[in-house]
């Protein structure tokens, strides 16, 4: 092994902390890697998103467990809301993060300049790294320098850099490379999602949980969002059932259930219970069972941003025809895409498709037409009128009619497909 990789297994021994936020003795080129983690943790923890203090860990080349045990959390504490992928999955760009770039040189993180970093980009441009995945990488490494700056520990930010010159500027004009998800292809997912293999006894709970996991994702939600979701989550708001989502920046939104979404959810929530012998959940209160996250495991802890990317993929595979092309670049963000997609193909005034999925480009609007928002006033049900047209006739009920996850008595999941 050569020597500069030897050196950076001292940031892999964090793996080894899973709960208490010890710091290391040692850290190539730091000569206070205490002082050097205090800081990392006093950045990190200003966050109140357990993903986005996650993303920006992984990103730099910190392991997740070190994340948990900042915050005082077990690395399978259910609140947390993610877990490391599987070992192994190890991929190409493992050894370029910021900090085993720098451990790997010998250099400490703060005394990094600008050409530093820009000699760091080329190389992940020259590793393969896509231009969203370098300009993602920058940012996060802008805001940790930024923190840094502020507190007086580096004089000024050396990843403040022209983007434009280095070809990562961001405009209108680049196309996105999510691919485009038509209603009809959402539909197959559900339909598909239904049907999935399973040879265990648990086969009829495990289709459901595939089918809750599609129908959610169809609400426009990110992959950190549904993970983080627990049973309590789910609340009456104007009579309406609701998700209250935990956002970017720590923000929540309300995110109006839609029948597809709501009968899906209550499915599975109700065959969960059952194959646990599991109460329902009381409406009041905050029991444990109310805490428990709402997408769980076999054995009823939090599903991880990669259990749900492989579901979607196994999914994809199982759908035939109408996804064969793109089965192999499912992810959760692709529903997420096909959500705003769809919803303005309806004619959704794109305020209110903002505000259901929490873009943060008209915060001001949002800021003010959130106290108002009716039903009237989210694109979720177009979207979901639209998924249905795909595949049976629409139904001519009323969206209210749809099944209460929440306990309350309606039609029957039969009458609805799901």
């Amino acid at each position: 092994m050569p020597a500069e990789l030897d050196a950076l297994v001292v940031l892999e021994t964090l793996r080894e902390v899973p709960a208490t936020a010890e710091p290391l003795e040692d850290w190539p080129g730091v000569e206070d890697p205490a002082e050097l983690q205090a800081q990392i943790a006093d950045w990190l923890t200003q966050y109140a998103n357990a993903g986005t203090r996650k993303t920006y860990a992984y990103a730099l080349g910190l392991p997740t467990a070190w994340v948990d045990a900042l915050m005082g959390l077990e690395a399978s504490d259910t609140a947390v809301g993610e877990r490391r992928p599987p070992a192994g999955r190890v991929g190409v760009l493992h050894q370029l993060a910021w900090f085993r770039w720098c451990a790997g040189r010998g250099m400490d993180p703060r005394a990094a300049t600008g050409a530093d970093v820009k000699a760091w980009l080329h190389q992940l441009d020259a590793a393969g790294a896509e231009k969203r995945t370098r300009q993602r990488m920058l940012s996060t490494l802008s805001a940790f320098y930024g923190h840094l700056t502020e507190a007086g520990v580096v004089p000024a930010n050396p990843a403040a850099l022209n983007r434009a010159r280095l070809g990562l500027g961001s405009t209108a004009r680049d196309a996105s490379p999510t691919i485009r998800l038509t209603a009809g292809q959402l539909r197959a997912l559900l339909d598909a999602a239904a049907q999935l293999p399973n040879r265990t006894r648990h086969k009829e709970l495990y289709a459901r949980r595939a089918v809750a996991v599609v129908g959610l994702l169809t609400l426009g939600l990110r992959v950190s969002e549904l993970v983080g979701l627990d049973r309590d989550s789910l609340v009456l708001s104007g009579g309406e059932p609701m998700l209250r989502v935990l956002g970017k920046g720590g923000l929540h939104r309300e995110v109006y259930l839609t029948d597809l979404a709501a009968t899906a959810l209550t499915d599975y929530l109700s065959e969960r219970d059952r194959a646990t012998d599991a109460a329902t959940p009381a409406l009041r209160g905050r029991t444990s069972a109310n805490r428990a996250p709402m997408i769980a495991t076999k054995d009823g802890t939090r599903c991880s941003r990669f259990d749900v990317n492989a579901l979607l993929r196994r999914i994809a595979v199982q759908a035939g025809p109408a996804l064969a092309e793109v089965a192999d670049r499912i992810h959760p963000h692709a529903l997420r895409h096909a959500y705003v997609t769809i919803a303005l193909e309806q004619d959704a005034r794109i305020q209110h498709v903002q505000a259901d999925v929490g873009h943060a480009t008209i915060a001001t609007t949002q800021y003010y037409d959130r106290g108002r928002r009716t039903r009237d006033t989210t694109a979720a049900d177009l979207v979901a009128a639209a998924i249905q047209a795909a595949g049976e006739p629409a139904s001519t009920e009323r969206p209210n009619q749809a099944a209460d996850p929440m306990g309350h008595s309606g039609d029957t999941p039969a009458s609805r497909g799901y």
